[in-house]
């Protein structure tokens, strides 16, 4: 079903919900894959090619194009055929962005043949909703809009990822991951597909040493614990982290830092102001649950040394370090930089935020 502007959160529930429908054989004439995480559309497309026939028939009725090698007309003509020898035949539209003349296909999506199955690929972008060709693949069958996540809704659903092949994960290794691989869907499962392999038989919870042995990323030197130092004011600890991340300038790029960092201070800051709020103007300080609810966090341990590290920090110097930080945002995108290397911004970024 077609929606207007979609979260993150909605796309993961059509995803689940057309999954379920596929796995119980229900199929629509037409599937529009569209959006910007690509993720969600291979995986769906992976299994309506899997599911629709059996591997005998795919061999006769199911056919995949690519866009940029096919026109509209030959797409139609290829749906108007009829099955060999089965209910239906498939006809996959990969990369349908790069279709020349799209918009044709509404001749065919206005009105689809009841023994064929169109599963069209549409990445990068969504399709013009105004479009007779949008128009019709909503109205004679399923359109699913893929939508990238923010960073604050990555870790709630990869902890349900991975709950879902029955393995639970330490709050570190969960922030090691988050952290390094940004909100790249499909490089996290990827990820994590190999480490769940290489795991030994019988376990049940993935730790910061399963993601060092077998992503290779340090959980001594990442950065979950370079947050850990900033915000406990371990200065040390903190710019020994830093010289490793120089040392190896690809595996952690400052972006992905600044960001890790920004996540910390925003919840401290937000802790502070409702401490604030609970003196000034006797309004009760939000209970765990709340709390978790208020900054989209799932794990007690982790909140609690939220509201400890807030202590350490005054709103006035949280200002001070969010605006450092934006600042530093800019220049890891080359902005201002000077053309110094990440390693050298960060060293300067975290001097200037314990000097504050």
């Amino acid at each position: 079903m077609a929606k207007g502007t979609l979260k993150f959160k909605d796309s993961v529930a059509d995803f689940e919900r057309i999954t379920a429908e596929v796995a119980a054989r229900k199929f629509a004439p037409i599937y529009l894959l569209m959006g910007e995480e690509s993720y969600f559309i291979d995986t769906l497309c992976e299994k309506l090619a899997a599911s629709i026939l059996d591997e005998a028939a795919r061999a006769f009725n199911q056919v995949t194009v690519y866009g940029k090698d096919t026109e509209a007309g030959q797409v139609i003509n290829l749906c108007r055929q009829m099955p060999m020898m089965g209910q239906w035949q498939v006809v996959i539209l990969k990369e349908a962005q790069q279709l020349r003349g799209l918009e044709k296909l509404s001749f065919y999506t206005q009105k689809p043949s009841p023994t064929t199955i169109l599963v069209i690929c549409h990445k990068e972008k969504n399709a013009d909703r105004r479009s007779a060709f949008y128009k019709g693949c909503a109205a004679n069958g399923v359109v699913f809009e893929s939508v990238r996540p923010r960073d604050y809704e990555i870790t709630s659903w990869l902890q349900q990822f991975i709950a879902r092949r029955g393995l639970g994960i330490d709050p570190k290794a969960l922030s090691m991951l988050t952290d390094h691989l940004g909100t790249d869907i499909s490089k996290i499962s990827n990820e994590l597909h190999k480490l769940t392999v290489s795991l030994p038989e019988g376990t049940k919870r993935i730790t910061d040493a399963d993601i060092e042995k077998n992503i290779g990323i340090s959980k001594d030197f990442n950065n979950f614990e370079l947050c850990k130092a900033v915000v406990t004011r371990d200065m040390g600890r903190a710019l020994m982290i830093a010289d490793h991340f120089a040392r190896n300038p690809k595996d952690n790029p400052l972006l992905l830092t600044v960001m890790a960092l920004f996540g910390q201070f925003r919840d401290l800051f937000v802790v502070n102001y409702l401490r604030w709020l609970a003196r000034r103007k006797n309004q009760p300080f939000p209970t765990d649950q709340e709390l978790m609810r208020i900054l989209r966090k799932n794990n007690t341990f982790v909140l609690g040394e939220i509201k400890q590290n807030a202590a350490l920090w005054d709103n006035r110097k949280v200002f001070g370090v969010l605006g450092l930080l934006r600042e530093y945002d800019a220049k890891s995108k080359g902005l201002n930089a000077g053309g110094a290397p990440d390693g050298e911004l960060l060293r300067e970024l975290l001097l200037k935020i314990f000097l504050l």
